[in-house]
């Protein structure tokens, strides 16, 4: 069996689905990797080959020879066209976005397998590549933050007086909050967070950062699988209220806050936004569903009323060399639950195969994916 490594073809994509770290990990199967495939993320050749990876001239040669396919970003319908009959693809992928791709991989006849509908339940942690990809954005997003931040981020005493330290707030505690959380301390600022979930208060906390209370009834906010609940339209009113002023004598408003299914809420009013001091930044790390931030534009940075808003797009891509490193254990966790002497068994009886199962021979399961909205790249 011949697993394959395409070069990402995505605009602004620098990862690479695997790295030679892992190419021995496959056991029983051969790796084909596209020629350049991980040169944007600083992975030469040599390196697969060392690795005893295989090195395929083009995609064409490639996507002919493979039964399984690992990416990054979902095949366009012209690279799912050069899918050889009945081969299974692994990468991130959301129904209800990439229905051209997959139309054309249906017509292919092959197995589909989606990464952001991997079910959030403890064993599959190892899997867990939005989690994975999210560490990398959060970290990515206090780089940004204090590379726009006309100040520094630690205290300093120097000869010529005490320089203040930065004002963090970062609004949501997922992964990629946490991981601002933990970077902006370690950069020396003073660090508040808020999020919707109670329970997280603890493990903000212990990353050294205040946990914000606002006084809200935040009954049933989350998730089974630990993600934050949508609320109604008067509790995100009043909670755009109290986050203005909870955020207005921050230097730096890092958003993170998604909930499945539904675009980003707003949490962040343009009257926010005018709230804060001249020279502030905001990195809105929901900007891909839309954004937290009424202001934010997607994939561009404005300034407006003196504060400086970004809207970055696949943070990951950044960083591609750890994004990739990352994201190739997750696959190769992945795809052993398949893998039995060589040989892939799509059809195994997992729920974590089950649940990331988009198409099957080229026909949804039963029952079918959820059609997640929002999310394009990860």
């Amino acid at each position: 069996m011949i697993v394959g490594i395409p070069k990402e073809t995505a605009a602004g994509e620098r990862r690479v689905a695997l790295v030679p770290e892992f190419v021995k990990k496959l056991k029983g199967v051969s790796v084909l990797v596209e020629k350049g495939a991980g040169s944007a993320a600083g992975i030469g050749d040599s390196a697969y080959e060392a690795a005893g990876a295989a090195i395929a001239a083009d995609a064409k040669a490639l996507y002919a020879q493979s039964d399984v396919v690992l990416k990054v970003q979902p095949p366009t319908p012209e690279e799912a066209a050069l899918l050889k009959s009945g081969a299974a693809v692994v990468s991130f992928l959301i129904p209800s976005v990439h229905a051209d791709a997959l139309k054309a991989l249906s017509a292919r006849k092959a197995d589909v397998f989606s990464m952001n509908l991997l079910p959030r339940i403890s064993r599959a942690q190892f899997m867990d590549a939005l989690s994975s990809q999210a560490t990398v954005s959060g970290y990515r997003a206090v780089v940004i933050a204090s590379e726009a931040l006309p100040k520094f981020f630690p205290m300093l005493i120097t000869a010529a007086g005490t320089v203040s330290p930065a004002k963090v707030f970062v609004i949501g505690a997922g992964v990629a909050g946490l991981q601002a959380i933990a970077t902006a301390h370690r950069m020396g600022a003073l660090v508040e967070a808020y999020d919707l979930r109670p329970a997280v208060k603890e493990q903000i906390e212990s990353l050294g950062a205040k946990f914000v209370v606002l006084d809200l009834d935040a009954a049933d906010s989350q998730t089974k699988g630990g993600y934050a609940k949508a609320q109604s339209e008067e509790f995100y009113r009043k909670q755009r209220e109290l986050l203005g002023k909870a955020m207005s004598g921050a230097d730096v408003v890092i958003t993170t806050a998604l909930v499945p299914g539904k675009p980003a809420p707003k949490l962040v009013t343009a009257d926010a936004v005018r709230g804060m001091r001249e020279g502030s930044v905001i990195v809105d790390l929901a900007a891909e569903q839309g954004g937290n931030c009424e202001l934010t534009e997607p994939g561009k940075t404005v300034v407006r009323h003196g504060v400086e808003i970004h809207g970055p797009l696949n943070l990951p891509s950044a960083l591609p060399a750890q994004a990739s490193q990352l994201y190739a254990r997750n696959l190769v966790a992945f795809l052993g639950l398949m893998l039995k002497d060589g040989k892939l068994n799509t059809g195994a009886d997992d729920e974590l195969v089950r649940g990331t199962a988009v198409l099957r021979a080229g026909e949804a399961p039963e029952p079918p994916a959820p059609a997640v909205v929002g999310g394009g790249k990860q």
